[in-house]
């Protein structure tokens, strides 16, 4: 009986240590004592067991916690919403906090795509992207991924119709998206609107197919491309957790 009672107690402690992320995405270990109340050494022995089930994750430069991919796997079993935007949104606010950077996800809707999500950068100089905006799909680093990863036939389609109406130069354009598919990111500065660079990576489902885009944009004075080579790592990091968040 003693045991059950120690057990239950354990279970509410790692509860209580989860809960702690409701307000905050990343937390130092003595930051998550003071709030829990509980022992330094206790709560390093249930991250540590948090950490090996995945449900937080500790970052090794700054010694903090967030939260794992096993809380985004559970969040996308959720029967209220199956919502891409919906789901995605703690691991694009995670991505905006890692890079200082606005966060957007595009999805295709024919010849154009549209931002459904957008988690804003709390910099003061800053790019704001409105969500439900349409944009064009031929330029910028999102529009591009989109195209590269489509299926092939329709890929075809989309490159005739481009083509026929003078909107790229196709045999350049085919050489960018060849690239894109072999490095596994895309790269944009000022192809659409002045001022602005984006880095964008694809997501894909559990079957392999394309699900979004996700990118970081900024102003193209600080966000260079030498920085967006250097952050393209975490931002295919982050897609690639995304993908395994859908159903």
């Amino acid at each position: 009986m003693q045991d059950g009672k120690l057990n239950v107690r354990a279970v509410e402690r790692a509860l209580d240590i989860l809960l702690c992320f409701t307000s905050d995405s990343n937390l130092a270990m003595t930051e998550i004592a003071e709030r829990t109340e509980l022992h330094k050494s206790t709560v390093h022995r249930m991250l540590s067991t948090l950490e090996a089930k995945g449900f937080v994750e500790r970052d090794r430069a700054s010694d903090r916690y967030h939260l794992g991919m096993r809380v985004w796997e559970l969040a996308a079993n959720l029967s209220q919403s199956d919502d891409p935007a919906v789901i995605w949104l703690p691991e694009m606010e995670r991505l905006r906090d890692a890079l200082g950077e606005t966060v957007s996800l595009y999805v295709r809707d024919g010849k154009e795509r549209i931002r459904i999500q957008a988690v804003q950068s709390n910099q003061a100089v800053r790019r704001v992207a409105p969500v439900g905006v349409r944009l064009p799909l031929y330029v910028g680093a999102s529009g591009k991924v989109l195209i590269a990863y489509a299926d092939p036939l329709e890929q075809d389609m989309l490159m005739r119709e481009a083509d026929a109406s003078g909107v790229i130069d196709p045999q350049r354009f085919r050489e960018q998206l060849e690239e894109i598919r072999r490095i596994g990111y895309a790269t944009s500065t000022e192809e659409r609107e002045q001022g602005a660079a984006a880095v964008s990576a694809p997501i894909f489902n559990h079957a392999g197919k394309l699900a979004g885009a996700l990118a970081v944009s900024g102003p193209a004075g600080r966000f260079t491309m030498d920085i967006m080579r250097q952050c393209a790592p975490q931002i295919m990091e982050s897609a690639l957790r995304m993908g395994t968040m859908l159903r």
